[in-house]
Parts: C-alpha cells; sequence; structure tokens
C-alpha cells in the first residue's frame, strides 16, 4: 500500500462511483457462491443504487467513508448508528486491491469513527457460509451471535458484534 491511501468522507457527487464499487466487490462473492439477480435481487451484488446511497447520505444521514489509492475509490464502507451500537455496513475492497492491507485500515477507521460517534459496539451481517470473511473479521475481535434466514436470500444471514474501546479500537 502506497502513501497515497486515504480514508475520507464521502461527497454527494462520489455516491455514483461508490455504488459501483459496492457492486463490484460484492460480485465476486456472489459468484463464489452462486447468488444471481433471479435467486439473490437484495444481496448488496445487485441491489446498491446510486439513488439508494443518495437516501441513505441524505435522509437517514449515514456516515459514508471511501478509501481513495492515487484519487481511485478502492474502498468503501458506512455506519448506521443506533444508539450506543453501529452497524457497519457494506464495507468492501474492489477485487483488483484486495490482500494489501485496505480491508484492515477501513475497519480500523469504522472502529474509530463509530467511537466518535458514541458507540460502544459495531455489528455487522455476512454471509454465514463465507467462512474466510467470518474468521478475516474474528480476527480483529468479532464474535459470532447469531444467525437468521430470509426468504429472499439463498443463504443464511450471520450476525457479528465487536465492542469498542474509548480510544475507537476493538476489545479483543
Amino acid at each position: 500500500m502506497g502513501n497515497d491511501v486515504s480514508v475520507e468522507r464521502v461527497r454527494p457527487d462520489q455516491l455514483g462511483l461508490c455504488a459501483q464499487l459496492i457492486r463490484e466487490s460484492f460480485r465476486t462473492v456472489a459468484e463464489e457462491f452462486g447468488f444471481t439477480p433471479e435467486n439473490a435481487p437484495r444481496f448488496t451484488a445487485f441491489a446498491v443504487t446510486r439513488e439508494r446511497l443518495q437516501h441513505q447520505f441524505s435522509a437517514e444521514k449515514r456516515p459514508m467513508f471511501v478509501c481513495r489509492e492515487g484519487g481511485a475509490p478502492v474502498g468503501y464502507y458506512s455506519l448506521l448508528p443506533q444508539g450506543e451500537r453501529c452497524e457497519l455496513n457494506n464495507l468492501c475492497v474492489a477485487p483488483s486491491h484486495r490482500h494489501r492491507g485496505i480491508g484492515a485500515m477501513l475497519l480500523r477507521s469504522a472502529f474509530e469513527q463509530a467511537a466518535l460517534l458514541g458507540c460502544t459496539a459495531l455489528e455487522i451481517g455476512i454471509v454465514e457460509e463465507n467462512r474466510r470473511l467470518r474468521e478475516w473479521y474474528e480476527r480483529f475481535g468479532f464474535v459470532h451471535t447469531g444467525t437468521r434466514k430470509f426468504d429472499f436470500f439463498p443463504f443464511t444471514c450471520g450476525t457479528m458484534r465487536a465492542e469498542i474501546k474509548e480510544n475507537g479500537e476493538a476489545k479483543k
């Protein structure tokens, strides 16, 4: 990872690029697990649009962050504060930029930003069958908290939670 990598707040004019990045990033998961627009139309790879992000940005006031390398967006996440807990959404890294520490950088940023919002826990939903992703989050202090099955998904949704220290780090 070069020195020209930064995480910054998303601006309204970046929402279209962010939606494209999210879809591209989650498409690899869809391909790996056989999700299609027909069997999982609400899956992130197919459901995130600029308009949806615009609503989350303007109406819901979700804090959104983009990781840029050399000016190009290569990672993204958003937060949904819900009292003392904060939901982490759509954390992703462009397939061409994976395995270089960008995901870890984004996750550390999410912990810091959630702490600044007064949250004491960060929660996330994942594809339960994605063991590799679950283990990655566990390395950062997340604990598996449960599962839910929805009729509109061909997979099980897993939930995870990590407590946040006052300094914005995960409690391990």
